[in-house]
């Protein structure tokens, strides 16, 4: 049976898609993971390499580990056995086939919020790689902008915070201080509020709670 939160989900999925269509952006709503990872395998070529930054929705649905053991080139800065290896590896995302991430926030008219420690994930998601796959959970959508930025810097910052613990206030509070400390991963707060070129991000919402 469908719950009234499946049916909530639903209904503004199909909202945003169209209001993401609007801005040039591609969209697909899926209710479940696993046909969010059946439409991301089918949106990516065989043989493409991959490259991801915080995907964490991504992974959820199990598209890293797809995209690891199967028929593409996976660039996993987790590999990495150095810091320079790591930074390297980030670099060459840049120059990916496709990049997948997520959305720290996402409005119902179609923007999308991301705030980024060095700058690596946002960096690719607007320029670089020929496409950009976005995994993004129907919990990010909020109705308007200024709540999807609210969103994005005092839950999702804070909440990806507990997971790195650097000596920021937020490590501490769990909650945004507007810091200044030397690890602090709000340095990028970008919106983006427009694909151009038409089609080159890709969103696929799911109609399930996913990341941060």
């Amino acid at each position: 049976m469908i719950t009234p939160i499946q049916r909530y989900y639903d209904k503004r999925g199909e909202v945003l898609v169209k209001n993401l269509q609007s801005r040039h952006f591609d969209a697909y709503y899926c209710q479940t993971k696993e046909e969010a990872l059946a439409k991301a395998l089918e949106l990516i070529p065989q043989g493409a390499s991959v490259g991801w930054g915080g995907a964490m929705s991504a992974e959820q649905i199990g598209l890293i580990d797809a995209v690891k053991n199967g028929d593409f080139k996976a660039i996993d800065r987790s590999a990495a056995k150095t810091q320079q290896e790591r930074t390297e590896l980030e670099k060459a995302c840049m120059f990916c086939d496709v990049f997948l991430t997520g959305a720290n926030g996402l409005s119902l008219d179609g923007q999308m919020v991301n705030i980024d420690g060095t700058g690596n994930r946002v960096a690719a998601t607007i320029y670089g790689p020929e496409k950009v796959l976005v995994i993004a959970g129907m919990n990010k959508v909020e109705d308007d902008l200024e709540a999807a930025v609210r969103r994005a810097r005092t839950v999702a910052a804070p909440m990806n915070q507990q997971r790195f613990m650097k000596k920021n206030p937020c490590s501490v509070t769990g909650s945004c201080a507007d810091c200044k400390s030397e690890s602090c991963i709000c340095n990028q707060i970008v919106i983006t509020r427009h694909c151009r070129p038409t089609g080159r991000i890709v969103f696929i919402l799911v109609g399930e709670t996913l990341g941060l």
